[in-house]
Order: structure tokens, then sequence, then C-alpha cells
């Protein structure tokens, strides 16, 4: 008789106890330390990397040369929501973004260590949602220069992405002078400072490429003033543009829109990115930004992962079941082919070093 699967290797079992686990970002310490068991019972040798207090990466290992690592972030947006199911799809914070996807790939790689295979990895990590400074921690780790391919995992209707838009995230601060409203004149309002510059920013045309696209911009936060009856002294707006080029224009553009009426900063800069095609997956163009450019050390990125991005961060979000089991499959099939391929490079390594 066959033996029984774990728990831990049925996706759709996976998903449902990590949709229990509220992980919104900076709260993660409680999934970081599941997943650190989950992996532990399944004989992944397993390190909790600390990057903030009481935040931490969870980083595991098959095998003494890991050459393949399955990543994706443990993290969600707020607010949390209770998991619920039906016969189709798993509903919670989380669900396609990124805790599905999670499971599959943990499966995937059970597939993968039944056929023999032992050199994969796990990256797991905390607040991609917010600054990736899971990421940027992990990137210094001494386990980074032996991974060849790093197949990260964000929902891309399981087609393999090949490119995905960069991303500027910036405040901006308006300074007037408080005063009564009844005497407007002796006051100087920040909020109608700051709706000057959110009027030049609709107005811009921002930049555009063949490949990825337009460039977009989202007024996300607003906020300001204190009581009606006081002319506002301070004012903010949160912004962020969907890169397709340089960084660079753009941040020039959102300087001369500030010009003169508010204080720009910026908060952080992730730039566009091409990523690696693969015969015989689908293929897509991703709008969003990943952890991917601040995994640089992790040798080759590829993006591939189930759930729809239309789904994520909404207040429905869910992901069809059969997604995750056909994701189990895809991630099964893209690191035999990538596996494959460190083989072949390290055999060629090794004829030349040979070679009188």
């Amino acid at each position: 008789m066959a033996a029984e699967k774990p728990a831990h290797a049925d996706p759709i079992e996976l998903t449902r106890q990590l949709l229990k686990i509220s992980s919104i970002s900076g709260e993660e310490t409680e999934i970081a330390r599941f997943m650190g068991r989950v992996l532990e019972s399944l004989n992944y040798r397993v390190e909790l990397q600390e990057v903030a207090a009481g935040r931490m990466n969870v980083i595991a290992t098959s095998g003494k040369n890991p050459q393949v690592f399955f990543s994706t972030h443990l993290d969600t947006v707020p607010p949390p929501m209770p998991p619920g199911e039906d016969e189709d799809y798993l509903y919670g914070r989380g669900a396609c973004d990124a805790k599905g996807i999670l499971a599959a790939q943990i499966a995937a790689a059970e597939q993968l260590r039944a056929e023999g295979e032992t050199n994969l990895g796990f990256l797991l990590l905390v607040d991609e949602e917010v600054g990736s400074i899971g990421a940027r921690a992990a990137n210094q780790h001494a386990l980074a220069s032996s991974c060849q391919y790093l197949i990260n995992g964000e929902p891309t209707d399981n087609k393999l992405a090949i490119a995905s838009k960069g991303s500027v995230r910036a405040k901006l601060r308006a300074e007037g002078r408080a005063s009564h409203s009844a005497y407007p004149e002796q006051g100087e309002s920040a909020i109608e400072k700051l709706l000057d510059v959110l009027a030049r920013l609709r107005e811009i045309r921002w930049p555009r490429d063949e490949f990825l696209g337009e460039t977009t911009c989202n007024i996300g936060v607003i906020g300001g003033g204190t009581r009606t009856n006081v002319i506002p002294f301070e004012a903010y707006a949160d912004v962020q543009i969907r890169l397709v080029a340089d960084s660079e224009p753009v941040k020039q553009l959102l300087q001369q829109a500030a010009e003169g009426l508010a204080r720009l900063e910026v908060l952080s800069i992730v730039e566009p990115v091409r990523l690696m095609a693969v015969e015989g997956f689908e293929e897509c163009i991703v709008r969003f930004t990943t952890d991917i450019p601040h995994l640089k050390n992790w040798g080759t990125p590829l993006l591939l992962g189930p759930g729809s991005i239309l789904e994520a961060h909404s207040a429905h979000e869910r992901i069809l079941k059969t997604e995750i089991t056909r994701a189990v499959g895809l991630y099964a099939k893209l690191a035999r082919l990538l596996l494959g391929r460190a083989r072949a490079s390290e055999r060629n390594e090794d004829r030349t070093v040979a070679r009188p």
C-alpha cells in the first residue's frame, strides 16, 4: 500500500492552514515559525534569519549543493480576512498573494525529492509588500552563491513572467501656516498647496515603453489638517509610480510637480526587470514589482505563480484550487529543467578545467 502523503505536502490543506495565520507586514513571526516547523518536519535544514525585531526570513535547504531555490513572501497587506472555502475556491487574505503559491512550491519540491532530486532550497521572505527588507537581508546570505536559479512566486495566472515593471514610492509633504478659518488670509493652507501638486501630477505625460507599456501613477494616501475651523499647516500624499523605464526621468518629473509647493521624499526605487523565458511555458508581462530586484546574488530569477493579481489585495481575495494543483506540476517541471541546466553547466566547467 502506498505511503500516506504528509499533510504539509498536500497544497490545498497547507493553504488552508496558512490562511488561518494572519501575517500582515510587520507581523510575520507566527507564520515564519510555522513554516520553519513545516520544513523541519519534511527534513529540510532550516534557518530563521532575523532581519528586524521579531521578523525573520525562513531559509531551508535539502542536499549539500542547493542549486534551485523556490522563493516567495510570507507577509500580506492589511486588513486580515477570515478564511473561507467553497467547492472551487479558497478565500482569505493571502490566498493568491502568496499563501497558495507557497503551498504549491512545497508540494512541487516534495514531488521532486520523491524522484530523487536533492539540490533544492526555499527562501521565504518578510516585508515584500512594503520595503523588501527581508530580501535585502537575504541577498547577503552565504547560501546565495550556491543558487543558480531562483523561482520566485507571485500571482501570474500560472504563466511565466518574462518582465515586470519597476516602482518609485514617494511622499509629498506640503507646509503652510495655521490660522482661524474665518480669517484665511492670516494663514496658508498646506492642503491647497498639496492639491495643486497633485493636479500637476495628474497632467504629467509619463514615459512609455514599447515592451512594458505605460508608466502609471497612483495617489494612494492623502492626509493633513486638524479641524475644519483651522487653516491646515501640513498635508501629505503618498504616491507610487509603476516604471517601464529608468527611474531618473520619473524622479525629475516628480520634483518638477513638487517645485515651490511641497517637499519630495523618495521612499524606494525598484527598476524594471527583464526575466528568463523557458520554452514550453505560457508567457506574460506583469505590471507589479517583486523581491527579485533585491536578490541579485541569488542566481538567475524566474517568476511564476498560481492566482490572479486582480484578486490580490482585494476584499474578496481568493484562488482556484485547481490553479494551485496545476502550479505544483508547473513548478516541478520548471525546476527539473533548471536542475538539468545546472548539471550541464557543471559538466561543461569540469571538461574545461580538465582540458590540457
